[in-house]
């Protein structure tokens, strides 16, 4: 068996800028047929295991990366989605989808979830929250993506917070996985929320991303880390230790 390709750690400047430079490039027809085929039928398992429809909009493709700017394209979901279920696409379709991670202090602790089961990505798997991919709806009319913005969406739609007052967002790290290159984009953030407050509003305006959600005290994530073990992203890690929460 070979071995599995390791994680790629980029540093960033906390002004790090993200730019549109192209729009999507065309797919060939057999090519588009197969990432059609193979998008179909994660569509019909993610809709059967009842964790809602998956949608085609547009997301943020990285193609060059340095410490203060990443450059790239919007690209179709489903060219994701056919990438993250066959690696061997990367040669062909090349995405390196960006996604906002946020590293989320409340008052009593970090936000951490667990993916349902039946999620297409990560299923079963703790992370940070909120987190998802860069869309369509952050391009500003410059050509620039509001990341920061990005990640307010997902805070409101995964956990249900919306109006509450957040701390400065800081880029920390960029993680890219193996196969799929999914590149996430740790940001730390506050609120002063406490941990029912949180809890509450996930119960009762949050979507179904995570099951369940915790706050996890600063003293104890060492402990969670170690009781969570594989079922925990590998960029949580990285994240939780360039916001300082980590001894």
């Amino acid at each position: 068996m070979a071995a599995m390709e390791p994680f790629v750690v980029h540093a960033v400047d906390p002004n790090i800028e993200v730019r549109i430079v192209r729009e999507m490039p065309p797919l060939p027809p057999t090519l588009d047929a197969h990432v059609e085929a193979i998008w179909a039928r994660v569509a019909a398992r993610v809709d059967a295991a009842g964790v809602g429809p998956l949608f085609n909009g547009r997301v943020f493709s990285i193609e060059t990366i340095s410490l203060d700017r990443i450059t790239g394209h919007l690209t179709e979901y489903r060219r994701l989605v056919a990438q993250s279920e066959d690696h061997g696409l990367f040669e062909e379709l090349g995405i390196r989808s960006l996604a906002a991670c946020g590293v989320l202090r409340c008052a009593d602790g970090v936000v951490i979830g667990r993916r349902p089961e039946g999620t297409f990505y990560q299923p079963g798997m703790w992370q940070l929250c909120p987190a998802g991919s860069v869309d369509g709806g952050a391009r500003r009319p410059d050509d620039t993506m509001d990341f920061r913005a990005q990640l307010l969406t997902e805070i409101h739609e995964e956990l249900g917070l919306g109006g509450e007052t957040f701390g400065e967002i800081t880029p920390l790290c960029l993680v890219e996985h193996p196969g799929s290159h999914v590149t996430d984009l740790g940001m730390a953030v506050t609120t002063s929320l406490d941990a029912k407050a949180v809890l509450e509003a996930h119960s009762r305006h949050g979507n179904n991303e995570y099951d369940p959600l915790r706050i996890v005290p600063i003293p104890e994530l060492p402990a969670f880390i170690s009781w969570a073990g594989k079922t925990l992203v590998p960029p949580a890690t990285e994240f939780l230790a360039r916001a300082g929460l980590l001894p």
